[in-house]
């Protein structure tokens, strides 16, 4: 279960970066593209660890 949740938060976050990338850079550099989709994959999983301790 837990791989097919990084599947879907690698995918979704690879989604995202272009999306982004394009937005404000006007093209997709995939070193950028790669670098975000890294950060908002990493956010993801620390977002999920802070909401999982306060429910402890």
């Amino acid at each position: 279960m837990s791989f097919q949740t990084f599947i879907i938060r690698a995918v979704m976050g690879l989604g995202m970066a272009v999306v982004l990338t394009r937005m404000f850079r006007g093209h997709s550099d995939p070193v950028y593209v790669i670098g975000l989709a890294t950060i908002l994959v990493g956010l993801a999983y620390a977002m999920e660890y802070l909401r999982k301790r306060k429910k402890r």
